[in-house]
Order: C-alpha cells, then structure tokens, then sequence
C-alpha cells in the first residue's frame, strides 16, 4: 500500500523538490568521477556531492513522513549525523593511503612531505 495520496498537495511539490534537488547535486558531484584526471581531484566531488545530497533526500524524507504521521519526524537527523561524520573520514583515510603508496613508489605527482617548523 502506498501513503502517497494521503499526502497533501504543498507537501508533495515540497518532497519532489527536495529529491530532485539531492539527485541533482549527487549527480553533479559523480560527473567529478568522470571530469577531473587525477585521484586526489577527484576524491573531493563525489563526497561534497553525496554529503549536500543526502541532506535534501533527509529533508524530504523528514517532510513527507512528518505530513503524514501528524508528528514531527526527525530520525533522519540521526541518519545526516552519520553521513556528515563518516563522508569527511572516508576522504582523508583514502587520501592518506594513497599519499602513503604514491610516497613509497616515489611517484612525482605527490606534494612533498611537510617538516615540522624548528622550535623558536
């Protein structure tokens, strides 16, 4: 069974919007995959696109069920936390194990290790 047409009408064009918002930007940062040449360009766009993604979807997950439960929804805030915590973690794991290797195999591309400044 589907709850779609108890849904009134403002909500579902606020829901749609929402959606196609959070599809549109995870789209747009996937096309980051295709367009930049190197890892390190492209470990960037797919996590800003996922993570500003997802929090459309959220919000339209938290309208729709909010409208239909007559009660305020709010679990996906759970759910973004997660999101928010993880995506940003994820990219500096991949970008330090990749810095690692590239390191070890002497490739030239790799920005130079950082030294600690000398103490005054």
């Amino acid at each position: 069974m589907s709850a779609a047409p108890d849904l009134p009408l403002w909500a579902a064009i606020v829901v749609a919007v929402l959606l196609l918002l959070g599809a549109g930007i995870t789209l747009v940062g996937s096309f980051g995959l295709l367009r930049l040449r190197t890892f390190y360009e492209r470990v960037h766009a797919p996590t800003l696109g996922t993570s500003a993604g997802i929090f459309c979807v959220l919000a339209a997950s938290m309208v729709c069920f909010t409208v239909l439960q007559t009660r305020l929804v709010i679990h996906e805030i759970v759910i973004g936390v997660f999101v928010l915590v993880t995506t940003p973690v994820t990219l500096m794991l991949l970008s330090r194990a990749s810095l690692y290797r590239d390191r070890q195999e002497g490739s030239e591309d790799v920005p130079a290790r950082r030294e600690d400044p000398a103490p005054p």
